[in-house]
């Protein structure tokens, strides 16, 4: 990944029983993007995630006792080639629609890399 690389931030909670079906929608999604001029993207399912006293990542995403924590991102050769990929991910008819999770509790963000070893 390049300095001048864009990086798109998701954090999202997302029932375990459909563990799978995201599998699938993301696994699509990464296609698109990767059409659309994406670097790569990667999704991760929680495992070590600890709930906070005053902050954390469960209580960011309203987790419930059935979801898990999902944190990924999408990585970009810079923010002008995301602005032009993302428009298109979103217009292109293929861009699932049908989300396996709440998207009102989605937490994302556009972010300029400063370091990347």
């Amino acid at each position: 990944m390049r300095s001048d690389s864009y990086v798109d931030g998701f954090l999202l909670a997302v029932p375990n029983a459909n563990k799978e079906r995201y599998l699938q929608v993301a696994h699509d999604a990464a296609q698109l993007f990767k059409e659309h001029g994406a670097m790569e993207v990667v999704e991760c399912w929680g495992d070590d995630v600890p709930e906070g006293k005053l902050t954390s990542m469960p209580m960011a995403v309203k987790l419930e006792g059935d979801e898990t924590v999902v944190f990924s991102w999408v990585a970009w050769p810079s923010r002008e080639v995301r602005d032009v990929g993302m428009k298109a991910f979103m217009d292109d008819p293929r861009c699932p629609k049908d989300m396996p999770f709440d998207g009102k509790r989605v937490i994302y963000g556009g972010f300029r890399v400063l370091m990347h070893r």
